[in-house]
């Protein structure tokens, strides 16, 4: 049973939908269906809210802007005459209030909203597709058709000797019951940069080793910036290595590394291995159902969010793809709503935002420069440095970059990365103008506040003609 709500029984032959999946895509797809009268029974299995309330993005989040405001103290000697101080008293208090703000979440966002709809049965179980529909503990549930929105879970690295020791995930390192002393965090992806950044500034000494560098699907200009940005932060960032075993140590573990043909060891109380994460697909007996997963054992889903069998959509991060919570809950309304009205809906993912919380932040929309030239485009670009900013110059900060890079022929926008201490906030404009076919002229022509970060994206297109800098306050 779900420690949130008391299941309600199968009603067999009763349900126009069954989702199964409780997270942000599950309820999705429930309440989109029920807002169109349809009667749906919700399968859950574990803490109702799945990764992104309980696990994801608002415990790491929070835990990071507690990070952001622990360094803040210390930072504000970039302005003259000023010295700030600021320390972690008490690691324990600090988990706790995160867990608090996590269950409040869950509660109203979550557990509160099912009463508030008639046509959703909650039902706490295992489920397990079979031919007559879904299997739930013991009883078939039969639908008129399927929404499978069973999510992820953090995936293991291949490095020899991982298995015999113990390690944490980015769920567990988020529920530590002491801060480690030092920490060596494996993978360059979103969630080894958040992490290793959030602990340095918590006061742990952090390793951190890619085989690739700092987020590959980033521009390299924005992670070869964002490396050194770490770095100057005290995190040892080793990239461009092979992993050859890993195992225990006198004082934690140590991993073997092999970079340039050059062996090395780096020692560390504790482990963080964040490479990527495994679709939740194991338990459904999808290929007896003929279910089509990929190598990864993600479900294959087309524009339509239809699977592989006739009836049965899936969506959200199980498919392995567009790996975000909006865009799982996106994903699954558009599965939920085709499920009942004939497959009329595509799901677009030409235009989709994505961010990474370490600071400075990273935001990013569109085709990379290298993604847009193997896609055919010829594609120019322009490279805005913060210390063209006037926002980035008031605020005694330079750190980061704008990059955009439109079709050389068109002057159409293909994409736009952001580094900036403020650069979550400023990407949905460049989401706007790459969905509605935007020149870089006519960005370049549109009036943006001053003493912002946005007013950068201005800047970068007005980079492709003219030189930004000899450009007075406002200019153009």
């Amino acid at each position: 049973m779900s420690d949130c709500c008391t299941p309600g029984a199968v009603r067999a032959g009763s349900y126009d939908l069954a989702v199964v999946g409780a997270g942000s895509a599950g309820f999705s797809a429930a309440i989109t269906a029920a807002e169109k009268g349809a009667r749906v029974a919700l399968v859950g299995h574990g803490t109702i809210g799945g990764t992104c309330v309980n696990v994801g993005c608002v415990p790491s989040k929070t835990m990071i802007r507690a990070a952001e405001a622990l360094h803040a103290g210390h930072a504000a000697s970039r302005f003259a005459g000023l010295v700030g101080e600021a320390h972690l008293t008490d690691w324990a208090d600090l988990i706790a209030a995160k867990d608090d703000l996590v269950a409040g979440l869950r509660q109203k966002k979550y557990v509160d909203l099912l009463p508030a709809y008639d046509g959703i049965n909650y039902l706490e179980g295992v489920a397990r597709l079979s031919g007559a529909g879904l299997a739930l503990n013991g009883d078939t549930l039969k639908a008129g058709s399927i929404v499978l929105a069973t999510g992820a879970s953090p995936a293991g690295a291949d490095i020899p000797g991982l298995e015999r020791i113990p390690y944490l995930t980015s769920t567990t390192a988020l529920e530590l019951a002491e801060l480690p002393r030092s920490l060596l965090v494996v993978g360059g992806g979103y969630i080894g940069c958040e992490l290793a950044q959030m602990f340095a500034r918590m006061g742990t000494q952090v390793t951190l080793v890619t085989r690739d560098r700092l987020l590959p699907g980033a521009e390299p200009e924005i992670s070869d910036a964002l490396t050194g940005y770490l770095r100057d932060e005290g995190i040892a960032v080793r990239t461009g290595l092979e992993y050859r075993r890993i195992g225990l140590s006198e004082g934690g573990v140590a991993l073997e590394i092999e970079t340039g043909g050059q062996r090395d060891v780096i020692a560390a109380a504790q482990v963080l291995i964040a490479t990527g994460r495994r679709p939740n697909t194991a338990e459904l007996g999808l290929p007896d159902a003929g279910v089509t997963l990929t190598a990864t054992g993600a479900i294959v889903v087309d524009d339509r969010m239809r699977t592989s069998r006739l009836g049965v959509y899936a969506a959200g991060d199980v498919t392995g793809r567009d790996q975000f919570v909006y865009m799982a809950a996106h994903g699954a309304k558009i599965a939920a709503l085709n499920a009942l009205d004939g497959d009329r809906l595509r799901y677009d993912d030409s235009a989709i935002p994505w961010i990474v919380f370490t600071d400075p932040q990273v935001a990013g929309v569109g085709l990379s420069e290298a993604a847009a030239r193997a896609a055919g485009h010829r594609v120019k670009t322009s490279v805005l440095p913060l210390d063209q900013l006037p926002r980035a110059l008031a605020a005694r900060d330079i750190r980061g970059l704008i990059k955009l890079v439109a079709d050389a022929d068109s002057d159409r926008l293909l994409s736009a990365q952001i580094l900036a201490p403020e650069g979550a906030d400023s990407i949905q404009t460049a989401v706007l103008a790459i969905r509605h076919g935007m020149t870089a002229a006519a960005l370049g022509e549109t009036i943006f506040p001053y003493l912002t970060t946005v007013e950068g994206l201005k800047l970068a297109a007005q980079g492709f003609e003219r030189d930004v800098a000899k450009l007075s306050c406002c200019a153009g």
